[in-house]
This record gives C-alpha cells, sequence and structure tokens, in this order.
C-alpha cells in the first residue's frame, strides 16, 4: 500500500445520543448537499467506544454528512461488523465499523489520506490510548484531523512525528491570531437574507442535523441558502462558511460570527443564512448560544429540544429546561421569535413523536416537527409560513 496525501412504531427510536429514525426513503438517507467524488480526500474516523453516543457527535455528523471528506469506515470495537448507518439511522450506508486502525487500513487498497479523531469529549482532550492510535496513523502516513481544545499541532511528540512523515495537522478549533479578529460592528444588520438561527435546549441535542436538513430542503424548493457552520463538526463536514466559537476568545465571538454572516452575504448573496446553534441559552456551562444570537441578530429562531432528556448531557443534577421557559428567555434577551420546535427523538417511539408533535403545536401555538422521521415539507413549511415572501412565484401569476 502506498500512502496519499420493516416498521414497529413501538420499538424505541434511540438512546440517549444519536437520534435513529425506524425507516428513511431513499430521498431522505443522506444529508448531503452533493454526492461526494473520489477526488475529496478519503478518511477514516475514529470514535473508540463513543460512536452513536453523544461524545461520538463528531463522527456520528459526518457519517450523516461530509463533503469535504470520502468517509471509508469508522473505528469502534464495540461495534466492529456493524453498517454505520444501520447504527445511526437504521438505513445501510456502506460505511462499516471495524475494530481497529488496522483493519481500516488492510481493507483499503491505498492507505486512506486522514485520520479524523472523531470523538468530542467533555474534557476537550484525548486519552493516551488515542494517543497511541493517532501517532500509528502519521506513521501510515496519514493526515489527522482533529476538533479538540488541544491542538496537536503544538504537541511536540506529534508534530515531530508528523513533520518527520511529512503528513499534515489540522487543528479545527485553532482560532486565527487575534490580531486578525474583529469586533462586532452592527453590519450584520445590513445583511437582506432572512436569518434563522437554529437553537437547543442542550447540547448534543441535534442541532448541526436539523440545520443541515433545513438547508438542503430549501435549496430543493429554489431557496437560497447557506449554513453557517459555529462548531467544529460543521467545519469538518466542509461547511463553506463557518467557525469553532467556543475557540475565539470571548470579546471576538459576536464580531467574528457577524464576519462569516456578511461575507456570506457578499459572497453568495442568498435568501436564508442558517446559523448552527452551540449548546443552550440557559445552559450555565456555555455561552455560545449568548454569542451567536448577539452576533447574527437572527430574525428567528428555530428550536431543538428532546422531551424524553431527563437531564443535560454530562449533568445528571441538572434537569432540561421546559420548553416555554426557553422560548421566554431566547426572546427577552434577543429581539427575534421562536418560530418552531424541531424534535431530537432519542428514547421515543413513533406514536410517542407523533403525539408530542400534536400537543405541544397546540401548546406552544407554532409548528412542531422532527426532521429525521417526519416528511421534509414539514421543516421547510415552518420557515415558508413564517416568512410568506420566500414562496417561489408560480409562473403564471408572474406573468
Amino acid at each position: 500500500m502506498e500512502p496519499n496525501n420493516s416498521e414497529n412504531t413501538m420499538t424505541r427510536l434511540s438512546t440517549m445520543g444519536s437520534q435513529a429514525p425506524l425507516d428513511l426513503s431513499a430521498s431522505r438517507r443522506s444529508l448531503a448537499m452533493k454526492p461526494v467524488t473520489k477526488e475529496v480526500p478519503s478518511a477514516v474516523i475514529y470514535c473508540e467506544g463513543s460512536f452513536g453516543q453523544i461524545d461520538g457527535k463528531t463522527a456520528n455528523g459526518l457519517v450523516r454528512h461530509s463533503q469535504a471528506y470520502r468517509i471509508l469506515s469508522v473505528i469502534d470495537t464495540r461495534l466492529k461488523g456493524q453498517d454505520s448507518g444501520q447504527v445511526l439511522d437504521n438505513v445501510s450506508n456502506a460505511i462499516p465499523i471495524v475494530e481497529d486502525l488496522e483493519a481500516a487500513v488492510t481493507r483499503q487498497a491505498d492507505i486512506p489520506n486522514t485520520l479524523i479523531y472523531g470523538i468530542a469529549p467533555s474534557t476537550g482532550k484525548m486519552s493516551a490510548t488515542d494517543r497511541e492510535v493517532v501517532l500509528d496513523a502519521i506513521s501510515l502516513g496519514m493526515n489527522i484531523v482533529s476538533g479538540l481544545h488541544e491542538y496537536l499541532g503544538d504537541d511536540p511528540e506529534i508534530s515531530s512525528a508528523a513533520e518527520a512523515a511529512n503528513v499534515k495537522i489540522r487543528d479545527i478549533r485553532k482560532p486565527q491570531p487575534i490580531s486578525d479578529m474583529r469586533l462586532f460592528d452592527g453590519s450584520v444588520s445590513e445583511v437582506k437574507a432572512i436569518r434563522i438561527a437554529v437553537l437547543g435546549t442542550d447540547c448534543a441535542i441535534g442541532k448541526r442535523t436539523t440545520a443541515n436538513i433545513l438547508a438542503r430542503e430549501l435549496n430543493a424548493r429554489g431557496i437560497k441558502t447557506i449554513l453557517v457552520s459555529t462548531g467544529q463538526t460543521g467545519l469538518m463536514q466542509g461547511a463553506k462558511y463557518g467557525i469553532a466559537m467556543d475557540a475565539v476568545p470571548p470579546q471576538f465571538c459576536c464580531g467574528e460570527l457577524e464576519r462569516v454572516i456578511v461575507a456570506a452575504s457578499h459572497s453568495d448573496d442568498p435568501d436564508v443564512i442558517l446559523i448552527e446553534g452551540q449548546g443552550a441559552l440557559s445552559h450555565p456551562a456555555f455561552c455560545t448560544s449568548a454569542f451567536i444570537l448577539r452576533g447574527s441578530q437572527p430574525n428567528a429562531v428555530i428550536l431543538q429540544h428532546a422531551p424524553k432528556r431527563a437531564h443535560r448531557c454530562d449533568f445528571p443534577s441538572m434537569p432540561m429546561p421546559l420548553l416555554k421557559s426557553e422560548i421566554t428567555l431566547i426572546k427577552a434577551f434577543a429581539d427575534t421569535r421562536v418560530i418552531g420546535i424541531t424534535l431530537n427523538h432519542e428514547a421515543m417511539t413513533s406514536i410517542d413523536v407523533i403525539r408530542t408533535i400534536g400537543s405541544l403545536s397546540r401548546d406552544l401555538g407554532i409548528p412542531v416537527t422532527d426532521a429525521l422521521t417526519q416528511p421534509e415539507v414539514h421543516l421547510t413549511d415552518m420557515v415558508l409560513a413564517a416568512f410568506p415572501q420566500l414562496r417561489p412565484i408560480p409562473i403564471s401569476a408572474a406573468e
């Protein structure tokens, strides 16, 4: 090898972490905006012990949608031999789960181009075992992509090994120099596109997945839409516009997000700009949602919620907030409105989902859907109901 640079409505849809629908139509089997070609670098995702769970959210997202890398396999000994699409969404995607790096490499004709560290531990750091896997991949001539808070490129041992092997290390969360960052100046208010932030009531709740689906479906309906990524996974997936918000000094967070949104507006002239949310505005451990609301000045918010999640992930003593309280907080904090609710259906049956959609719609007086299990049109109609000016004008009416 040469290195190179049947539906059962009472079946529970998932456990805490990934959202696995009972079935998806052929048109919904990929969240990708366009097919990934062989010209795109090949990659193996390392996600030992975490695939399909909350700490595996980076790997989960890349398996569902990736334009920057052609995913060949996922490493997780617990699930070896299974199809990663089946694990996440009950739909085969031909991306196998293998037991280790050797198995991932030997099943390919050529050494994969890249190893992606697909775990997002709450500590932001990798284990000693993970470190050995990274070094082994470098010795094979594989580039490394990491979204950790510790920068692998600054690690003496890893950086020296990478230099010796002539491979690259891509630290997604490493920000540009402060001298190149900018403060908020209000220019986002001049953006003509409708700005919609996809926020949530907790972290790792499906905000990015819902935003990807919404962007794809709005574009399919002729409404030019750009998704601005605000986290490491979206940047790994190949987002054209984005910034790892939690790696930016707080003083510059609003300005840096504003800069990216303004750039997207000037370069692409979209009808809609979606902004990926992070954490939750009410979550005491995260400030990113506050910066996103301030920096993007959204015209509207779509709020992602997991009705069966009892507590904030990684915080077992911290109960999940009520939807009404989160909506009230968002409206008090920013001059915006919540136009719809999207569900994370973890630990729910399909019957639970339908009943919850009905009850929440009645209680809140706004549309509710599940981006993964319900028809996509429900998601786009949520936007069109709030912004009817986006509806395409029928040819007969235009003449």
